[in-house]
């Protein structure tokens, strides 16, 4: 697995359960779900992606937007 698969597999399991969540415990849960995509957002205008150098630091191999 890469870097970028995992980043997209780590964001969209996030906003799953985050709706889930939101839908079954409390509606507050939403948040998680704005947490991730403006994360999304501000690291494709910086390139800096937190879940990316945690995901390097452990070995994945870098490929495409995240080498």
């Amino acid at each position: 697995m890469t870097v970028g698969r995992a980043v997209t597999l780590l964001a969209g399991t996030m906003v799953l359960v985050s709706i889930a969540l939101s839908y079954f415990v409390h509606p507050y849960w939403i948040g998680l779900a704005i947490f991730v995509g403006l994360n999304l957002i501000q690291s494709s205008f910086t390139g800096i992606c937190p879940a990316a150098m945690i995901f390097k630091a452990i070995g994945l191999k870098r490929e495409g937007a995240f080498s």
